[in-house]
């Protein structure tokens, strides 16, 4: 696994760094991509979240404990949706959409911004002579953190795009289908949730996200100039 060869060779102190170094950036994305979707409401003219006090990037506003695990063990997971009321939207398909797709594009705007800071980063410490090995994994310790945060994000916001419910995907679907078939799948709902966890659990989620993941950070990387980088090749 990506983190065995970037942390070592699995024991319980490298799993421990790995989580150490995650849960930060899994608060963060989790927070931040429920506040998206509370702020675009709230622009488009729902005020539910806002009264609410949902547009925050306080995590224990926006935790759901099974989405929150399965992020920690999985690298996808979600929050605790933010409550959206349609009626006060002006056009309801376009802007349920809206603000269903502002919570993905928050995280890849939020990994963008991580593989800046990791390039610059890299940039000044990869290179640089340590007074000791203490401080040499430190600087490496800092790289790791950037790079899940990048990974992370892309994956939630990845994952979240999946056009079934309960995730994001399934709102943006209410702007393209017609109604009926719509609110047919959404009858659903709870028995397409019940299999999402269990294709999450045996894995069979994991080969497909971890190809589109891997495909947007090599955008990522390309663009913010970072192919010739040592974590190029954990992508």
């Amino acid at each position: 696994m990506l983190e065995y060869l970037l942390l070592g060779d699995g024991d319980i102190r490298s799993y421990v760094t790995q989580l150490l170094l995650s849960l930060p950036i899994i608060l963060l994305a989790l927070s931040l991509h429920e506040t998206a979707h509370g702020y675009a409401a709230h622009k488009l003219g729902d005020p539910t979240a806002y009264s609410l006090g949902r547009l925050t990037l306080n995590p224990a506003k926006h935790l759901d404990p099974i989405g929150f695990v399965c992020m920690v063990l999985f690298g996808f997971g979600w929050a605790k949706p933010v409550p959206i009321t349609a009626r006060y939207f002006k056009k309801p398909k376009r802007d349920m959409a809206l603000t269903a797709l502002a919570g993905p594009v928050s995280n890849l705007l939020l990994a963008a911004v991580f593989t800046v800071l990791l390039k610059l980063a890299y940039s000044g410490l990869f290179h640089l002579s340590y007074p000791s090995e203490f401080w040499a994994q430190m600087a490496f310790y800092l790289l790791i953190f950037l790079f899940y945060g990048i990974r992370l994000n892309v994956t939630l916001a990845i994952f979240n795009l999946i056009p079934v419910p309960p995730l994001d995907g399934s709102r943006i679907l209410l702007a393209v289908l017609p109604h009926p078939l719509y609110f047919k799948i959404m009858k659903y709902e709870n028995i397409i949730y019940i299999v999402l966890m269990a294709l999450l659990f045996f894995g069979v989620l994991t080969p497909v996200l971890n190809l589109v993941t891997d495909f947007v950070m090599k955008l990522l990387f390309t663009a913010g100039l970072m192919k010739d980088t040592y974590f190029w090749y954990f992508i």
